[in-house]
């Protein structure tokens, strides 16, 4: 018992953690100890002096066994006591059960050899001892060569990296100032040829603008129209008919439509030659902007360095690539808007013919099919107006035959009330005589005129009560046709309010004469 207590307390590193953490459950002090507890004497048993999780060495990660923590003395000079072997021995707090060590002098109620041979199974051989401690020797010497080899790795890289960003900013810097200087030649070069382009436009870009006009007047109308044709879309049920003013508003469309074309046509050659002055003129102010911009992000560019303010991290922003060109597509995307722009202004010529001559004539036309329209409206104005008085008429009557409908289902059901109280009577004659005794029960002709009364009754209940589920029905009927004829004035009221006061509003405002004034 003296030499276990002596291992287990010197032979910390080549026990197992489990025994380690068995030998921090022990009681090695008597305060809270369990009333079963037996009186003791001599020397008293060391305490704790720290808690497992606390270490006193100056690195945290390295693992505490715990016996660092501990006073430990020889067993030998102290006595075996109860405090040792006793088994209802167990700490405040302890979750777990502490270990229970042998008593060699009782067994503790066992015999003597079952005592000693469970003592001999908590030691551990030599062997397994010293192969503990080369394992841990071992261990130790390749973290140490693996740590180091990977400090010397992490220097060398450290180098590469810092000799590689250098170069790269470097090289960075330069192609920057170079994408500068072609910026700079390219911007010059656009903002020359745009001032010759916007010289020679002034003369094409008048007569541009007259058949402009002319075309950009017949939007109106044309809009007009199909704003009229969108409005009588919300019609309802059998007023969205196909009548005169839809007729007359297709071909106003459709006249207006040719026009349009027509105008297209005469301006065909000025228009065309126009618009490529003005796509060569667009395309150069966009181009130059563009380079302005580039020009200006690419100098704050070139000045950023280490120490510049707002720098920050993008992360993945080199994975995005928003180019849509290279170095040769850029260069010959503005060579290509240059010869554009040259070959534009040598094709300008004068070109003036009779356009004053069809624009008249086109405002004409559009008059006359501007006027059909207005009187196809004006007649079918007329038309639903009389329709919808003559609906108007139809309902008042038949508002008037279902007041006196509901006067009828009203007399026919107090006729059926009436008759309630004569039943009444019949019955209640008829079950007082059921009480009648011995021979006086006789079927006389009193009797038999109540039970007819009763038929009578009824039966004149059942015709009442059919008349009147007759009634019902032609009140529905009357009611059904009322709301049909409702919904159908409602319809001819929204008809006539669109046809008058939201389509005809719009083309009493038409500006016709705006259309051949220059």
């Amino acid at each position: 018992m003296a030499q276990h207590g002596a291992g287990g307390g010197s032979g910390g590193s080549g026990i197992p953690q489990t025994t380690v953490m068995y030998s921090q459950l022990q009681p090695w002090s008597q305060a809270g100890a369990p009333p079963c507890m037996e009186p003791v004497t001599g020397p008293s048993i060391p305490p704790r002096v720290g808690t497992a999780y606390e270490t006193t060495t100056k690195h945290p990660w390295r693992p505490a066994m715990a016996y660092e923590l501990i006073q430990v003395k020889h067993l030998p000079e102290q006595p075996v006591t109860n405090q040792l072997t006793k088994q209802c021995f167990l700490p405040k707090g302890m979750k777990t059960d502490g270990m229970i060590f042998p008593n060699l002098v009782t067994g503790f109620d066992r015999n003597p050899q079952h005592a000693a041979r469970a003592a001999l199974y908590t030691r551990y051989t030599s062997n397994e001892w010293y192969n503990n401690n080369m394992t841990k020797y071992s261990e130790s010497n390749t973290n140490r060569n693996l740590s180091e080899r990977m400090r010397n790795d992490a220097v060398r890289l450290m180098r590469e990296t810092d000799e590689k960003a250098t170069s790269g900013q470097r090289d960075a810097g330069r192609r920057l100032g170079e994408r500068i200087t072609d910026l700079t030649f390219w911007r010059n070069e656009l903002n020359a040829e745009l001032e010759k382009l916007i010289a020679e436009m002034s003369d094409i870009n008048e007569l541009q603008r007259q058949c402009g006009k002319a075309l950009l007047d017949l939007e109106i109308p044309l809009h007009i129209a199909q704003e009229c044709l969108f409005h009588r879309e919300s019609r309802q049920g059998t007023e969205k008919v196909h009548d005169i003013v839809e007729k007359a508003l297709l071909v106003e469309i459709n006249n207006l439509r040719n026009s349009r074309d027509k105008l297209g046509g005469l301006h065909e050659k000025i228009a065309k030659q126009a618009l490529d002055c003005r796509g060569a003129q667009h395309l150069l102010e966009d181009d130059v902007a563009h380079k302005e911009s580039s020009l200006g992000i690419d100098s704050m560019c070139h000045q950023l360095n280490n120490h510049s303010r707002g720098i920050t991290y993008y992360g993945g922003i080199e994975k995005f690539d928003p180019s849509v060109s290279t170095q040769e597509s850029w260069a010959q995307a503005s060579s290509e808007h240059v010869r554009r722009s040259q070959a534009e202004r040598a094709k300008l010529s004068q070109l003036r013919s009779d356009s004053q001559s069809v624009v008249n004539a086109v405002a004409t036309t559009v008059w006359d099919f501007w006027s059909n329209t207005n009187n196809a409206f004006d007649r079918r104005s007329q038309e639903m107006a009389e329709a919808k008085n003559r609906v108007q008429l139809h309902l008042q009557k038949v508002q008037q035959e279902l007041f006196d409908m509901e006067k009828h289902l009203f007399l026919l059901q107090k006729a059926i009330q009436d008759k309630s109280g004569p039943l009444k009577v019949a019955q209640t004659r008829l079950e007082a005589r059921s009480h009648r005794e011995g021979i006086e029960l006789c079927k006389d002709y009193a009797q038999d005129r109540l039970v007819q009364e009763v038929f009578d009754i009824q039966g004149a209940v059942d015709s009442l009560h059919h008349k009147l589920q007759e009634a019902e029905a032609s009140h529905q009927g009357l009611l059904k046709t009322r709301c049909s004829l409702e919904v159908d004035l409602r319809n001819k009221v929204n008809a006539l309010f669109i046809d008058r006061e939201k389509c005809m509003s719009l083309r009493r405002s038409f500006p016709v004469s705006n259309l051949i004034k220059y």
